[in-house]
């Protein structure tokens, strides 16, 4: 039987790609309610700041709880300078443990540049084995076309731009308009 429970948002894709001292976060711009396609061109890869201290962050699932989560890492990040492992598993931590934060339902891929990690709200803080990660409706298309393309001579951003590309002809939740972001090692 079809889960009918409103809202039934679905998808999006975002993929973190590590390669040549380079990391960049794609994701596409999509957001659907049930079969409708309600905006096309949303933002899911963030830009924080906290310090002089540089973060990308994609997110996948609830917007209002994704933006939740970021705020709350922002605040991690400003007490653990420079310590993103730390931050991300302090929110890990707090995710899995605080009774508001539990119903929130999103994932984050993250990185400053050199680290990338995926926070999920099982208390988990991943870091990929092959410098390639996605998340979302999407992720594994985007997953496996990142990893095919690690061994080639495009960069971190081609390399994310052509996974999401395949992801998006695959994946009905995945659209082309992309948000880019990327940091280069400290």
């Amino acid at each position: 039987m079809e889960n009918t429970s409103f809202p039934g948002w679905h998808g999006t894709t975002i993929i973190g790609v590590r390669k040549g001292g380079k990391v960049v976060i794609a994701g596409d711009g999509q957001v659907s309610l049930g079969q409708t396609v309600i905006k096309g061109t949303a933002r899911k890869v963030r830009r924080l700041s906290s310090g002089g201290y540089e973060v990308i962050a994609g997110f996948a699932g609830s917007t209002a709880d994704a933006f939740t989560l970021l705020e709350r890492l922002e605040k991690k990040l400003e007490a653990t300078p420079g310590q993103l492992a730390r931050a991300s598993v302090e929110l890990a931590k707090d995710w899995r443990t605080d009774k508001y934060l539990q119903k929130l339902e999103a994932m984050l891929i993250v990185s400053d540049g050199a680290e990338l990690l995926v926070i999920t709200g099982a208390g988990d803080v991943l870091e990929p084995e092959h410098d390639v990660t996605a998340i979302g409706s999407g992720g594994n298309y985007a997953l496996a076309a990142g990893r095919a393309l690690m061994d080639s001579d495009l960069d971190a951003e081609a390399i994310a731009r052509r996974a999401m590309a395949i992801a998006a002809d695959i994946c009905v939740y995945t659209n082309g308009k992309l948000t880019v972001e990327a940091l280069t090692k400290p």
